[in-house]
């Protein structure tokens, strides 16, 4: 599993908006990219010092995005594809097959993407992203 979209170029997916909320996707279609906020539900306990995936050094876990939280919310922009009787056709998943979905947000660059930023501890790992696979680190 790639361990960021930056990674997951061309992984295909589809998520299945449950018929309530079909009306709430209205107008979604004219975004290219959307934000999905996902439940890690397989994550069942977490600690406050990890070996990230992109590092072999102990950082704290607020500095990295290990699965394995106190409270176990994913985030990833994905392109979305079409959106046809519910379901989302997405790529560039990162996603387990199965994570329940808590929200979608339209991603908006403006809003989104800073100017400045400063990327800590990532600022040299941060270039080989797009070829690191997820490991049992974080089971």
């Amino acid at each position: 599993m790639p361990i960021q979209p930056a990674g997951a170029g061309g992984i295909k997916g589809t998520v299945e908006v449950f018929e309530d909320f079909h009306p709430g996707l209205k107008d979604l279609d004219g975004f290219s990219h959307i934000i999905l906020l996902y439940h890690f539900h397989r994550s069942h306990s977490f600690n406050l010092h990890v070996v990230p995936f992109m590092d072999s050094e102990q950082r704290g876990l607020f500095a990295t995005r290990a699965p394995r939280r106190p409270n176990p919310i994913g985030l990833s922009v994905v392109q979305l594809d079409k959106i046809e009787d519910g379901v989302l056709d997405i790529q560039n998943v990162d996603i387990l097959d199965g994570t329940p979905l808590l929200d979608i947000k339209p991603y908006v660059p403006e809003f989104d993407v800073p100017v400045e930023v400063r990327t800590g501890w990532l600022e040299q790992a941060r270039k080989t992203v797009s070829s690191r696979k997820s490991d049992d680190r974080f089971k």
